[in-house]
């Protein structure tokens, strides 16, 4: 019985599961919106909103668990904690949003966007 088990193995061992979510936040945050599948998403967006937490917090010790999170981009983290903590800065939660988009050809897998809220105007564009 799973009585009491959190989160979905999405078909891997894991340390595969932990580096593909790591290896999802970095594009989430460079891209600001990435499409995936459905489990995917829902297994992603928890880890996202703590780590935008993280950058609001912008302390040193904040930014080294990100960039402990984030496989060591620094990019990515400068962007966190300028850009998108900036962005964030009065919303209390909820930095994500998932928006469901179509079945997969081949497998007929949900596929989903998932997307910052606040996002940047010239990435919307996209």
């Amino acid at each position: 019985m799973r009585h009491k088990k959190r989160g979905r193995r999405l078909s891997r061992d894991t340390s595969h599961r932990q580096a593909m979510i790591k290896n999802m936040l970095v594009s989430l945050f460079k891209h600001e919106r990435i499409e995936t599948t459905v489990p995917r998403a829902k297994e992603l967006r928890p880890v996202a909103e703590k780590v935008i937490t993280l950058g609001k917090r912008g302390d040193l010790h904040a930014r080294r668990q990100a960039l402990s999170i984030l496989n060591g981009d620094k990019e990515v983290v400068h962007k966190l904690f300028t850009d998108l903590a900036e962005r964030n800065k009065d919303r209390q939660g909820g930095y994500t949003r998932i928006l469901k988009t179509r079945f997969r050809y081949g497998d007929c897998a949900p596929m989903s966007f998932i997307e910052l809220v606040e996002r940047d105007a010239t990435s919307a564009a996209e």
